[in-house]
């Protein structure tokens, strides 16, 4: 076996795109870097729209327009003629073009090397035409990767996915710095305050009007309480419905006499702010009505810098914290999570108790561990393949 350090193609959305997908590849890139001793430096297929093709200059990255399927194919065309060994395909939902991202089978179809594919999005019932497209990526894959377990039996189910095609590596996070939560506590005005955080895109499927409710009452038990809320309006909604919902939330907050009480950060919160500010927190909280989630970003950036978390039990949280459910609360019962804060910061020791079951849940998610990981299995599929081939000669 050639024992030289493989060679990855990654494709994805891109840094500076902000997007979450973007950031993951970008650190998932780093961290199987440096489990290669940096000894490389990977290309990256960069997904973008035709305004953002210039942002991608660098000689290891190859920009693909999205909306082209001629680009799928030439994109083929270069990894099967490049010195690369192997495809870590991020796949999600609307960054690839056609109906239910397509077009990406063009690739798929024509590439000669291994694919190792991402499943960002699992559904546990999936619908046409988005099922259809990820049965045949599935298909084309050589190996697929989810971040919580529950993708597996799902993947099995639905699409008869062999189970040994199947891997579950946790969302990468990043290493905590606990110098930093002092100082930012300091710099953000939370000494003394007892914080919670909540940060995303916003819009109604945040649920973050059922923290508000909560907080109301839990105030009179709780007066250091201090919600902060970071993130601007999702794009799309502010495009149908304006700032809408965010009003609505400042007018519970004028109605429960909470100003004292929260906080907003109505802005885009570039990554090195967002750990600084949830590893500030005490408290991270995601009130999602809806209980299909299957990866939250945020929820394991959490978990990976130690804080200790409530959320609804949606599928990725219910994953996250198994054997510790009374971190999870059900949507809608605003009396239980009035309690269950009220519990959490009054009763001695269990704030430390929760925070100590979720410092080790999270240890297996930093960077370097997840990194290290990842090579191991695209190691392994690569030497499947080359094996593969020589039985064939």
């Amino acid at each position: 076996m050639n024992s030289r350090l493989p060679q990855i193609a990654f494709m994805s959305t891109y840094i500076p795109k902000k997007c979450g997908l973007a950031t993951y590849t970008h650190h998932l890139r780093e961290a199987v870097s440096h489990a290669k001793g940096h000894r490389s430096s990977d290309p990256v297929i960069t997904m973008c729209n035709e305004d953002e093709q210039a942002d991608y200059r660098e000689p290891w990255m190859l920009p693909l327009l999205k909306q082209e399927k001629e680009d799928y194919r030439k994109a083929a065309d270069f990894i099967n003629q490049s010195s690369v060994d192997m495809v870590s395909l991020q796949h999600e939902f609307g960054i690839f073009g056609g109906e239910a991202g397509s077009y990406l089978l063009e690739f798929l179809h024509r590439v000669k090397k291994p694919v190792v594919t991402t499943f960002h999005t699992v559904f546990e019932q999936p619908a046409t035409p988005y099922s259809d497209v990820q049965k045949e990526i599935a298909r084309w894959s050589d190996h697929l990767l989810v971040m919580n377990r529950k993708g597996i039996g799902y993947l099995h189910d639905n699409f008869e996915v062999p189970l040994e095609k199947i891997t579950f590596i946790p969302h990468g996070t990043p290493v905590p710095n606990k110098a930093d939560r002092l100082k930012v506590r300091s710099s953000a005005g939370w000494e003394n305050r007892k914080v919670l955080f909540t940060f995303g895109l916003l819009g109604r499927s945040k649920g973050i009007e059922l923290v508000l409710e909560a907080l109301a009452s839990a105030v009179h038990a709780v007066p250091e309480l201090l919600y902060v809320i970071a993130g601007q309006t999702h794009p799309e909604v502010r495009k149908h419905e304006g700032e809408a919902y965010r009003d609505e939330l400042k007018a519970l907050i004028a109605e429960y006499g909470l100003e004292h009480h929260v906080q907003w950060i109505d802005r885009y919160v570039p990554e090195d702010q967002l750990v600084a500010l949830i590893s500030a927190c005490d408290l991270y909280v995601t009130p999602y009505p809806g209980m299909s989630q299957i990866t939250s970003g945020t929820l394991a950036y959490a978990a990976g810098l130690g804080r200790p978390i409530l959320s609804t039990p949606y599928v990725y949280a219910k994953d996250l914290v198994q054997g510790y459910e009374e971190m999870l609360l059900p949507f809608g019962d605003v009396d239980a999570w009035s309690a269950k804060l009220i519990e959490v910061f009054t009763y001695p020791g269990m704030l430390g108790n929760w925070e100590s079951v979720i410092s080790d849940i999270g240890r297996s998610m930093h960077w370097p561990h997840v990194g290290a990981q990842h090579l191991r299995l695209f190691q392994q599929v690569i030497t499947q393949q080359r094996n593969k081939i020589a039985d064939v000669v």
